[in-house]
């Protein structure tokens, strides 16, 4: 997996973290770069940590997978970008500006949950996990505390489009890696 596949994996996964960090900017009355960086910092590290949760996982069992590695990660990365695009349709998002750990620790874990699933992913793919994660956390964290400042600015106008945008990329990058186990 080159780099820039990594950094496009990232943006897919940071669109819940960004929606979310949307919702927070929308719920204050004033733009506040501290809160928008602490949010910034929850949902990166939760999207860097979890992905290399879910690479040790993987990295278990991958030697007994192989063969279906990349139908694993097209199943994972189609049902986590789905699941996305589906809730971004529902459009059933609570607003409340508070950063504090309460709040912010259930969002983060929430929010990073298919990056675990995307580290299992990883685990069969040719890369550098430390590389990866890095980038997955940095992009996460620029899309959450940019996120809080849209949502600030426009309002609720962008959060749905950006689910269902990272939704689609995640299962255009699971068909990818699909696609390329069976015909190369």
């Amino acid at each position: 997996m080159q780099v820039w596949e990594i950094f496009i994996l990232g943006v897919g996964l940071s669109m819940d973290a960004f929606a979310v960090a949307v919702c927070k900017g929308l719920s204050s009355e004033k733009f506040n770069v501290r809160s928008a960086l602490i949010v910034g910092v929850w949902f990166g590290v939760f999207q860097a940590l979890m992905p290399l949760i879910g690479y040790l996982l993987g990295g278990l069992v991958a030697s007994y997978i192989e063969a279906v590695d990349h139908w694993i990660a097209f199943i994972l990365l189609a049902f986590i970008g789905g699941k996305m695009i589906y809730e971004a349709i529902r459009g059933e998002e609570e607003h409340d500006a508070s950063v504090s750990f309460k709040v912010m620790l259930p969002l983060a874990i929430g929010t990073s949950i298919d990056a675990m699933a995307a580290g299992i992913t990883l685990a069969f793919e040719s890369v550098n996990i430390f590389i990866a994660i890095a980038i997955i956390g940095v992009t996460t964290f620029a899309f959450s505390a940019i996120g809080v400042k849209i949502g600030n600015i426009f309002g609720a106008k962008f959060k749905n489009k950006a689910e269902i945008f990272g939704g689609a990329v995640l299962i255009i990058l699971g068909a990818k890696i699909l696609i390329e186990h069976l015909f190369f």
